[in-house]
C-alpha cells in the first residue's frame, strides 16, 4: 500500500510576492500530538525529533490515530470531515500517547532516521535534501491521518521523524534557509522548493507553447511568444527576425541579416528604479525598440554567428555569449543589460536554418535564472520557430491562392454600349479565399454582350484551377460569336475531357442594346431574376439543363425582352441556399430584396447597381456563408431606335459612293456635322475592303451613344491585318488611315462572316 498525494495546490501565507512563477506554499497548523512508535528494540524513530521532555512532534491536519489490537491487526485512521471529503473514518477512541506501538507483521525493522538513507534518495544525499517533507505531503486531514498511522511505517517511509524534522538541520528549510537537492546551497524565506519550481516550470511550458500554437500568421506567434514570457518568465524580450524571412527550401541569398521584430517588457508603471534602463536611467524608462538597434549582420565567424550555428540557447555571463550579445545589440546601444545569469540568448531554428533570436531579461532585483530555466527558454525558441517557418508557408499559400483567384475573375469589367455592369465576389471562408464561381462580362460585335456566371463544385484549388480553364474556354467560344445552347454544349464537352468528375453549372446570356432582346441558355443554374424598372420583380424562366460535364445532354436557348431601365441579376447558389434554407427559399428571399429596394427609389428611377448588389448581399445571415458567392448585376440602357442607321449594300463598284451618301444624311440629321470628313473616308475605306472580296450583301450601321460607331459586316472570314504599305503599293492604306483617324477600332470574326468596326469622339 503507497501513498496516493493529493491532486490539488492552495496558496498559503508565506509566499515571495517577488517569485515570478507564483510558488505555491504551505504553511503548517497545529495539529494533535501522534502516539509515540516503537521498534523491536524498544526505541523510537523519531526521537530526534522530539523535544526533552519526550513530546511527539506536531503533524498538520486533524487527524489522529486508533489504538493497535495486535500484530497485524487493522489499523483505524480517524479523520475529521471537511470541505471536499467524501470519504471520512469513523471517529476512534483517545489511544494511550504512551502505549508502544508494535511494528507491522512482514515490516523488517528500519534504521534510525537521523542515519539511515531515504528511500529513493541518490547515493550522498540526505532524505531530507530528496524528498518531501510531512507538512508538505499533509495537504489535507485525510492525508495527514495517513501519514500519522494509517500506512505501514508511518512517518518513517518519509525519512523524517515529524514535520518539525527537516533533516540533519532540523528545522523547516523552507524558513532557514535549508540546502537544495540540486545546488546545494541554501533556499532564501519564501523560495519555492526544487519540486514545486519543476512542476511551475512545466505548467508554464504548457501554457506558453499552447499561446504559441494558437497564432496563425507570423506577428500573431511573435506576439504569443512575447505575452506569454512577460512577466511570467522574464520581464522582458527582444525578438529578432531574419531579414527577409525564406520560404520553404528556399535558399537565402545574401548575409544574414537580423530585424528587431517585436519587443514587450512590463509596463512602466510596475517597473522599479532599477531595471533595464540606459545609462544614466532617465525619469521614466524608454521602450527596449526606441533604445535598441533593429538591424544586425551577422557575419560569418562572429561570435553571435558561433551562438546561433551552436541552437541552444546560452547565458550571456561568458566572453563569448558577452560579445555574442554586444554584437547582437549593436555597438554604443543604449540598453543597460543587467549581469550574472539574467540574460538568455536564445537562437530561432526552424525545420531547416536559423531564422532569428530571442532575448529573455531579468532585473537585477529579481532572481537569476536556472540551468533548468535554458530548457524552458529551448522549448519556447524551439515551438515559435517551428510556427514561424508555418506561419510563412501558409502567408505564401495564401498569397498563391488570392493571386490565382484575382487573375480567374475579371479584374474590370467592361463598359459596352447600351449596358451598365457591376459585380461581387465572396469566397466561401477568409481562411481559404479561393473557390470555383466566376463571373464575365464579353463585348460582343454589334455592340451586344455576354454575360456569364458559373459555379465548380467545390471551392478549393482544384476547383479554382477548373474555372480558369472554363472561364477562358468561354471567352474564347464568345469571340466565335457563336449561339448561347452552342457555348455551353462545347463547355460541356470541355469539362469531359478535364475529368470525369468536373462538374459545374453555368448561365450564358446574350444582351442586344438595339433589338432590346435578350437570349439566354441555361446549365443547371438557378435562373436569373429581372427587376424591371417600376419595382416589380420577377423570375425568369429558363429551361434549367443539365450541369456542365454530364455529356449527352442538349441545351435550350430563349429568347425574351430586356425593356430600358430593367436589371438583370446573375447569382450562383451560394447566395440563395444555405443550410438554414432550400435554393427555392432562397430565390424567393431575393426576389423581394430586389422589390423593397426598388421601392426605395421610386417607380421611375432604378436604384443605383453599387447599392443594389450591397443591398442584395445584406440579406445574409451569420449562417448563410457556406459556399463562395458570385453576383452579376447588368442595367440595361439600350440604344434608342432614333439612334440606329442601318442600311445593306450590295457587293458592287458603286457600294461606297453610296455609302458615303448614306453616312453623309444620318450625320446631318443627328447634328454631327463635324464628323462627316472623316467619316466619309473611313467609311469608304473600309466598305471598299469588304465589297472586293465579298459575295453576299454588306452591312453598314451607325450608332449614336456617348461616341459615334461605324459596324461593316460582310460574309468574309478573314480578318484584315494591319501592315506597313511600301511606297510602290497601289493598296494597303485603308486600315493606316483608319487605325491613325479613329478612336478604336477592331475586327470580329462571326459564324456568317465578320465585321470591322471604328469609334470616334462626338465632339
Amino acid at each position: 500500500m503507497t501513498e496516493q498525494p493529493t491532486s490539488f495546490e492552495r496558496p498559503q501565507s508565506g509566499a515571495d510576492p517577488a517569485d515570478a512563477r507564483g510558488a505555491l506554499l504551505h504553511t503548517p497548523e497545529p495539529a494533535r500530538a501522534l502516539p509515540p512508535q516503537t521498534r523491536p528494540d524498544g526505541t523510537h524513530p523519531s526521537a530526534a525529533a522530539h523535544g526533552a521532555d519526550g513530546a511527539p512532534p506536531a503533524l498538520t491536519g486533524t487527524a489522529t490515530a486508533a489504538p493497535e489490537h495486535g500484530v497485524g491487526a487493522p489499523r483505524a485512521a480517524a479523520a475529521s470531515p471537511g470541505p471536499g471529503y467524501e470519504h471520512s473514518q469513523p471517529v476512534a477512541a483517545e489511544p494511550d500517547p504512551h502505549r508502544p506501538r508494535p511494528a507491522p507483521e512482514g515490516i523488517p525493522a528500519q534504521p534510525d532516521a537521523s542515519t539511515r538513507p531515504t528511500e529513493g534518495a541518490e547515493p550522498g544525499r540526505t532524505g531530507a535534501e530528496t524528498v518531501r517533507t510531512g507538512t508538505e505531503a499533509s495537504r489535507s486531514g485525510a492525508d495527514a491521518s495517513r501519514a500519522a498511522g494509517g500506512l505501514p511505517g508511518g512517518p518513517e517511509r518519509r525519512g523524517t521523524g515529524g514535520p518539525g524534522d527537516r533533516g540533519p538541520g532540523g528545522p523547516d528549510q523552507r524558513g532557514t534557509g535549508g540546502p537544495e537537492r540540486r545546488t546545494g546551497q541554501g533556499l532564501p524565506p519564501g523560495r519555492p522548493l526544487p519540486m514545486r519550481r519543476d512542476g511551475d516550470r512545466l505548467r508554464f511550458v504548457g501554457a506558453a507553447t499552447r499561446r504559441i500554437a494558437r497564432g496563425m500568421d507570423l506577428d500573431e506567434i511573435v506576439m504569443g511568444l512575447c505575452r506569454a514570457t512577460v512577466p511570467t518568465f522574464s520581464d522582458a524580450i527582444l525578438v529578432y527576425l531574419r531579414e527577409p524571412l525564406p520560404v520553404g527550401d528556399e535558399r537565402p541569398v545574401g548575409p544574414l541579416v537580423l530585424r528587431l521584430r517585436r519587443t514587450d517588457r512590463i509596463p512602466a508603471e510596475r517597473d522599479p528604479e532599477v531595471g533595464f534602463t540606459p545609462a544614466p536611467a532617465p525619469e521614466q524608462p524608454a521602450e527596449l525598440s526606441v533604445v535598441t538597434h533593429e538591424l544586425c549582420e551577422v557575419r560569418p565567424g562572429s561570435a553571435l554567428g558561433e551562438v546561433l550555428r551552436g541552437v541552444r540557447p546560452v547565458f550571456t555571463d561568458t566572453a563569448a555569449a558577452g560579445a555574442a550579445l554586444d554584437e547582437l545589440l549593436g555597438e554604443g546601444s543604449e540598453l543597460a543589460v543587467p549581469g550574472g545569469q539574467r540574460t538568455i540568448l536564445a537562437p530561432l531554428r526552424g525545420r531547416r536554418r536559423v531564422i532569428g533570436a530571442a532575448l529573455f531579461l531579468r532585473r537585477p532585483d529579481r532572481p537569476a535564472f536556472e540551468p533548468d530555466d535554458l530548457l524552458v527558454a529551448a522549448q519556447l525558441a524551439t515551438h515559435s520557430a517551428l510556427g514561424i517557418d508555418k506561419a510563412v508557408l501558409y502567408g505564401r499559400e495564401a498569397y498563391i491562392a488570392d493571386e490565382l483567384q484575382r487573375t480567374m475573375l475579371p479584374e474590370t469589367l467592361p463598359r459596352p454600349t447600351g449596358v451598365r455592369l457591376a459585380s461581387r465576389y465572396l469566397p466561401a471562408a477568409e481562411t481559404a479565399r479561393v473557390g470555383g464561381d466566376w463571373y464575365d462580362a464579353i463585348p460582343l460585335p454589334g455592340s451586344r454582350v455576354a454575360l456569364v456566371v458559373g459555379d465548380v463544385m467545390g471551392h478549393s484549388m482544384t476547383s479554382a484551377a477548373i474555372m480558369g480553364q472554363l472561364r477562358t474556354t468561354a471567352q474564347t467560344l464568345a469571340g466565335l460569336d457563336l449561339p448561347p445552347q452552342e457555348v455551353l454544349h462545347h463547355l460541356d464537352e470541355q469539362a469531359q475531357r478535364l475529368g470525369t468528375d468536373r462538374m459545374a453549372t453555368c448561365l450564358y446570356a446574350v444582351y442586344d442594346p438595339v433589338s432590346h432582346r435578350i437570349t439566354i441558355a441555361n446549365a443547371g443554374h438557378p435562373p436569373p431574376v429581372l427587376l424591371h424598372l417600376g419595382g416589380r420583380a420577377e423570375v425568369l424562366r429558363v429551361p434549367p439543363g443539365a450541369p456542365i460535364g454530364v455529356g449527352g445532354v442538349d441545351f435550350e436557348a430563349v429568347e425574351l425582352d430586356a425593356p430600358a431601365g430593367g436589371t438583370l441579376l446573375l447569382y450562383t447558389d451560394g447566395l440563395v441556399e444555405s443550410r438554414l434554407r432550400d435554393v427555392w427559399t432562397g430565390i424567393e428571399q431575393l426576389r423581394e430584396k430586389l422589390a423593397a429596394t426598388a421601392q426605395l427609389t421610386g417607380p421611375d428611377h432604378p436604384p443605383p447597381l453599387e447599392a443594389l448588389c450591397d443591398e442584395v448581399l445584406d440579406m445574409l445571415g451569420p449562417g448563410d456563408r457556406d459556399d463562395d458567392i458570385a453576383l452579376l448585376a447588368a442595367r440595361f440602357d439600350g440604344i434608342a431606335p432614333s439612334d440606329v442607321a442601318y442600311w445593306f449594300l450590295e457587293p458592287e463598284e458603286t457600294a461606297p459612293g453610296r455609302a458615303r451618301r448614306l453616312a453623309r444624311r444620318a450625320l446631318s440629321r443627328w447634328g454631327l456635322e463635324d464628323l462627316t470628313d472623316s467619316v466619309e473616308l473611313l467609311v469608304s475605306e473600309v466598305v471598299t475592303n469588304a465589297v472586293r472580296y465579298a459575295s453576299r450583301p454588306v452591312t453598314l450601321r451607325l450608332l449614336r451613344t456617348d461616341v459615334l460607331r461605324c459596324e461593316v459586316g460582310d460574309d468574309v472570314p478573314q480578318l484584315p491585318r494591319l501592315r506597313q504599305a511600301r511606297a510602290t503599293d497601289e493598296g494597303g492604306r485603308g486600315l493606316y488611315l483608319v487605325n491613325k483617324l479613329a478612336r478604336r477600332w477592331g475586327a470580329t470574326r462571326l459564324s456568317t462572316g465578320k465585321v470591322v468596326w471604328f469609334e470616334l469622339h462626338r465632339g
